[in-house]
Formats: C-alpha cells, structure tokens, sequence
C-alpha cells in the first residue's frame, strides 16, 4: 500500500485515534527538523489563554526521562494569562499581545544566558503560538531554531469583519498582521503545528462553542494550520490534547530532536521534591500574580482520599507566592490544603508524583455560588491538561458519569458535584480512564471544597 500524503500513526494511551495526514506547504520555507546525532537546543514552554507554566509538568517530566536536563528548559508564567477583548483597550488583569510579546522575549533573553545557547526551541499551547509567532516576527527570529504550535488558532477562532482589535479575530489587525505573505513562517526557523482532526472546540465552522450558535465561524478544522510549516493532525485529541498528551510530546520531542524519544512512559524518582506558587483569582480573572500571606498544607492519603498519618508540609507564602520545597514519595496520593485571602479553603486531591517539579502551583477554588446555596457538599472534578470528551473517554465521577459535561466536541474541563445530605461527608472518587484520584468531602457550611485533580 502506497502511503504518500497520508499516514497512519500509532496512538499513545488507551484513546480510538483516526488517521492523521502529514501535509507541509507547497511553498515551504522553514528549516529541517534537527538532524540526529545533533545536541538538542534549549527548549521554553509556552502556555495559553487564561493558563500557567504548570500545564507543561508532565512534557517536562517525559523529557527528563529521555535525557533532556532539567536546566535546559523553562515554561514561561505570563503575569496576566488572559487576552484583552480589545487588544488595544487596557482591562485589568488581562495583557495584550504586546504584554505576551515582551515577557517571551525576556524569557528568551534568560534561557540564552543560563545555557548559553545560540538559539532555542519554542513550544506553545494555544494562544502561546501567538506570541512565540510575534516574537519571531518582531526581531526574534535570530534566537529561535523551532516553533512548535500546539493548537494554535493561527487563523482565528473566529474570522469576521466586526471586534478588528480582537486578537483571536482572523481577519483582525494581530492575525492579519501575522499571516501575511505567500508563506505564512518565518525562513530559518523550523516551523511545526499540531492540530485536532475536528475535535478542537476552537477550530469549528459554527459558533456554538463561542456562544454564537449557528452562525458561522469563518473557520474551519484547518485553522491551526501554517502554509509552509509541517502540518500534523494527531486524530480525535482535544484543543488542550495536541499540547499535553503522549502523543504530542512524541512528536514535539521528534521535530526538535530530530529521532524517536526513548520512551514515552514517565521515568520515576527515587526520591521526589515538590514546591511551586500560589495565585488567586482578582476580580474573577485567572492570573499568575503571586498572592502572599496563603497558608499550604500537604498530607498523605490513602485509597479512599482519606488522610494518612501526620501532616507532610506547612508555610506560609511570602510575596514571592512560593511554597515548599516538601520531599515525598513517588507512591504517594496527596491532598493540598490551601487557605488563601478571600477565597474558599481549597482541599486539592492529587494522584502520586513520580519526579520532582518546582511549578506545582496551587489556586483556589471559585467562591461558592448560588448553585452551592444548599448542598452540604461541593466536590469538584478538573481536568488542566485536557478536556472530558463523551462518549471518547471514560469519565465518572461519584460513580456516575457527570451530567453537565457536553458529549461530542469535547469542551468541558472540569464537572462539578454536589451532595445534599448529612451524610454526605465520606470520600468521591473522580475516574478518568486509567487515572483514578480519590477526595475526602468536606463540610460547604465550613467554607470548604473539595477539588480532584488529574494530572493527566
């Protein structure tokens, strides 16, 4: 059988992935992939809208498991990870591209000076493909060897003649701005995107996932794409997926390595150390901003998500938002109990950590709402990493599979539960395939929330 234009690639993980078709540009401009045998460049994560540099802890991990020094790499914290609706109108708590654009360019600047490196790889999930593209555009392009884009709307989530000034907008002045040309990379540069193959709520011709049902987006499954970058669709993974999943690490570790990582399988520690910051929510907009004065407490837990023995860790942040560093087990499930200022006390179940990671960022739970106005309980299910495709993946959580979850374009990163009896305190176990994170509940009336975090 011939395979030219189109290719079958083997999924990671348990998921019924599709064929995915490998397509660069007829005008193609951009460098080959690194060739083997060569040293493989620094690299910086780069997260998107309304995220942190956490998200990239386990690529991180399955790079130190294939070699790569844990110096070598940086994920970049945008101070305010939320887009302006209006990228010329300031809104607090929210950058411009301009913002974005700035703070890549010191990271840059940084990762050069501590490795000592010509050049780096860039790796964005998201809206971070938009600033590794400004930067690369706008007097970078010296400093970069690769650009990986994860996801990224590079044509738009939506492409109409109205919100000129919206960044997202693909007919708006950034986009337009970034896409002109015969080919739409910068020579030099190795340029790669990874998309979904119709599964990214971001990159759909209606308009019901931006609230606008029935109207028509102006784009399509294509949208990520770059004319003159290697283009690759990796099947039915979701918007956050084609960043954060096995599969797209091995093709990220590929494209800059230029061979097969050695494993795709996380590598444990012997011994494991834990720290990371504390950010808060301001006026209901998600930053990275550190929040001072936040109590972090850790305990060990047992199968049930009840605690185990004494407590692990406590401090308080200083105005640096930092916590820890705590050492513990690979083996152990953990439960963060963060109290900050002005906001629910958050009980975070975590499944075992099997290496170090210095960006375990904790941020507390949304306050309660007039929907929590009576339950005894509140447990909920997030999922960072991804989202809850139904009927794709296996998602229960209660025994249940969760009823505010949409099925079909996966959409929805987080479901919550919430118990109306007495009895309600015992223990919930969130289940999404092979990952099961099990959480004590705790009193509402007390202030308190129970959130079961998967970390794949």
């Amino acid at each position: 059988m011939k395979l030219s234009r189109r290719t079958i690639l083997q999924g990671a993980g348990s998921l019924p992935f599709a064929i995915a078709s490998l397509r660069t540009g007829a005008s193609a401009q951009s460098a080959p992939a690194a060739a083997p045998g060569t040293e493989v460049p620094p690299i910086l994560f780069v997260h998107g809208n309304g995220d942190y540099d956490a998200l990239w802890m386990t690529t991180l991990w399955r790079m130190e498991s294939n070699g790569i020094a844990r110096d070598r790499m940086m994920a970049i914290n945008f101070t305010d990870p939320n887009a302006r609706s209006d990228d010329k109108v300031e809104q607090a708590n929210r950058s411009s591209t301009e913002d974005q654009r700035r703070e890549l360019a010191a990271a840059i600047v940084e990762l050069k000076r501590r490795t000592g490196a010509a050049r780096v790889a860039l790796v964005g999930s998201s809206r971070g493909g938009y600033s590794i593209r400004n930067v690369i555009k706008n007097g970078g392009a010296g400093d970069v060897s690769h650009a990986v884009l994860c996801g990224t709307p590079n044509h738009g989530v939506f492409a109409t003649d109205d919100q000129p000034n919206n960044e997202f907008n693909g007919r708006g002045v950034f986009l337009r701005g970034l896409n002109e040309g015969e080919s739409e990379v910068t020579p030099g540069i190795a340029f790669l995107t990874l998309r979904s193959d119709g599964m990214d709520k971001y990159a759909q011709a209606d308009g019901r996932f931006i609230g606008k049902p029935g109207t028509p987006t102006g784009v399509t499954n294509e949208g990520p794409e770059l004319k003159g970058a290697t283009n690759l669709v990796l099947g039915a993974l979701d918007h956050r997926e084609v960043a954060f999943h096995p599969r797209a690490f091995r093709e990220i570790y590929k494209f800059i390595a230029g061979r097969e990582p050695d494993r795709i399988s996380i590598r444990p520690e012997a011994k494991v150390t834990l720290s990371g910051l504390v950010t808060g929510t301001p006026g209901g907009v998600p930053t990275n901003r550190p929040v001072a004065g936040a109590t972090v407490e850790i305990f060990r837990t047992s199968e049930d998500g009840f605690r185990k023995g004494d407590g692990l860790h406590k401090s308080q942040t200083g105005a640096d938002g930092r916590w820890g560093p705590v050492q513990v087990d690979p083996t152990w499930t953990l439960e963060f109990v963060l109290t900050a200022p002005d906001a629910p006390i958050t009980h975070i179940f975590r499944s075992p950590f099997p290496r170090s990671s210095d960006v375990v960022h904790l941020r507390p739970a949304r306050p309660f709402g007039p929907a929590d106005a009576k339950a005894h309980a509140v447990a909920i299910m997030s999922r960072p990493r991804g989202y809850f495709g139904l009927p794709r993946d296996v998602v229960l959580f209660g025994g249940e599979e969760p009823k505010d979850v949409k099925s079909g374009v996966p959409t929805d990163s987080a479901t919550t539960v919430r118990r109306y009896s007495i009895d309600a305190f015992g223990s919930i176990v969130a289940q999404f395939s092979e990952e099961r994170v099990a959480a004590r509940l705790w009193p509402a009336e007390q202030n308190r929330i129970a959130v079961a975090e998967l970390t794949y």
